[in-house]
């Protein structure tokens, strides 16, 4: 019987960028894409998911093109009884393709795959010591870079660069004041990033980048084998 995966998004997410490192074991067909948000319109999405007193802020990018604040309560829970069907159908894994400070989903009989819970570790053991230099694509983003990144040894550095409305040159001069304040290794950690972007900065500036995608698709592959 051949794996199965689903990979799950919130927002609008190109995961056609990540299919071809997920296709090395299994098919494409055995591959389905489900958006919470994607597909709904801007009235839609603030209708069901419209921040209120208490709840907390989640950037994400919407079907116009545009981003929007949703409550993260209300994704986790959205979030939550999608992958409850989703193991109900079967799928061996389930990848959440997301960079979001999301917590506590759970599947019963599926592998779940969280960036969140996956991502800070394995960084930290790659990287061992040497200084992170963070590159996220908007402002809003860095309140719970703190948070996320507590595992590594040396506190990061952080810069600026949105990898759909900003310039490569934007992304090059992001990394390189990275480096002028001491980092040596970069990660890209938004997944609007892909791996054109990651070569960009290796061949410009000559230093190890990591991919947050990249690094959750290639688990996921293993896990397909």
């Amino acid at each position: 019987m051949k794996a199965t995966l689903a990979i799950l998004t919130i927002g609008v997410v190109p995961v056609s960028e990540v299919l071809p490192l997920l296709t090395e074991h299994v098919s494409e067909q055995q591959i389905t894409h489900l958006s919470l948000l994607g597909k709904m319109s801007r009235e839609e999405v603030m209708e069901d998911y419209a921040v209120e007193e208490g709840e907390d802020l989640l950037p994400t990018l919407l079907s116009d093109g545009k981003l929007a604040n949703v409550s993260r309560q209300k994704i986790e829970r959205s979030l939550q009884g999608v992958i409850e069907v989703l193991d109900n159908q079967g799928y061996d894994v389930i990848l959440l393709m997301s960079t979001a400070p999301i917590k506590g989903l759970v599947a019963r009989n599926a592998i779940l795959l969280e960036p969140m819970r996956i991502i800070p570790p394995l960084v930290a053991s790659i990287v061992d010591g040497h200084q992170v230099g963070v590159i996220v694509p908007i402002e809003e983003l860095l309140v719970n870079q703190e948070a996320k990144w507590s595992e590594l040894e040396q506190t990061p550095l952080y810069a600026l660069a949105n990898p759909i409305t900003d310039s490569e040159a934007k992304l090059i001069a992001s990394g390189q004041a990275l480096l002028d304040k001491g980092a040596d290794v970069l990660i890209l950690d938004c997944l609007g990033f892909h791996q054109h972007h990651r070569d960009l900065l290796q061949k410009a500036l000559d230093v190890p980048v990591l991919l947050s995608n990249v690094l959750m698709a290639r688990l996921a592959s293993e896990l397909l084998a």
